[in-house]
């Protein structure tokens, strides 16, 4: 099996997108798949949610996109078996206007998973809420598609719609290999009809692109990432951790289909 790249993106922040990164990646590794998790995010929140202090890092995905750093050398083996992060810091937020200035600089971030593809089966990169020259790296170098977490709420599709023009642009200009591999509805709360509301609203536009799987809003998905732990070794009888679970079947059977 070749290495699947997928990015998670949303230019809106607070959507589930780093829950999902980190959660999905420690299913599929729980499931015998060698996953690499990229933060590519200067709020380093995945770094962070699996036990790792941002700010004590002697090397980052930083140092990786500006320093020309093989990618190799930052990679972070985790407490879980078969799980590994390329991690960030901070200092990722110079980047935006640092990246600017480079040769080929969409392609940073492609051009330095190449040579640690073959360690892996999958690579998930989680990337910042916005869409600059990171989101595009991140884009760029997802060769098999991006995942994009939606929260359950008013608004919803608000911004989806430029998401999905830079996604087409990405595809036109820089991947042509580059597709929504899937929308994931997340923070579902059950005693609203808003929750409903919306994920119809949002099935109806997109049809088989949005996962059958809801994930929904769950005080334990949340106390997590502060105790440095997934969902999976936190609280695994959850209904977050339940639902991370079925995401992830669901994710390997359209994968493998």
């Amino acid at each position: 099996m070749t290495t699947q790249v997928y990015a998670l993106a949303n230019q809106k922040g607070g959507v589930g997108k780093t829950t999902t990164a980190v959660n999905l990646g420690a299913y599929l590794a729980a499931g015998g798949e060698r996953v690499l998790l990229v933060d590519a995010d200067p709020q380093a929140n995945a770094t962070s949610s699996l036990g790792i202090d941002k700010n004590k890092l002697p090397l980052s995905i930083y140092d990786v996109l500006i320093d020309n750093v093989p990618l190799a050398e930052i990679i972070i083996l985790t407490n879980r078996l078969r799980l590994d992060i390329a991690p960030s810091s901070p200092s990722l937020a110079g980047a935006q206007v640092e990246i600017v200035r480079l040769p080929g600089r969409e392609h940073l971030l492609r051009e330095s998973l190449i040579l640690v593809l073959d360690r892996y089966d999958y690579v998930l990169i989680d990337s910042p809420p916005s869409l600059g020259l990171l989101t595009v790296n991140a884009l760029t170098a997802a060769a098999d598609g991006v995942i994009i977490p939606i929260q359950c709420e008013y608004l919803a599709l608000e911004g989806l719609t430029q998401l999905i023009h830079t996604i087409n642009l990405v595809r036109e200009n820089l991947n042509p290999r580059l597709t929504v591999a899937g929308i994931l509805m997340t923070m579902y709360d059950v005693r609203t009809n808003l929750s409903q509301q919306v994920v119809d609203e949002v099935r109806k536009h997109f049809g088989s692109k949005v996962f059958s799987t809801v994930i929904p809003r769950s005080v334990r998905l949340s106390e997590a990432p502060s105790y440095g732990e997934t969902i999976l070794s936190y609280a695994s009888r959850s209904a977050g951790a339940l639902a991370y679970q079925a995401l992830t079947e669901e994710f390997l059977n359209k994968d493998r289909g």
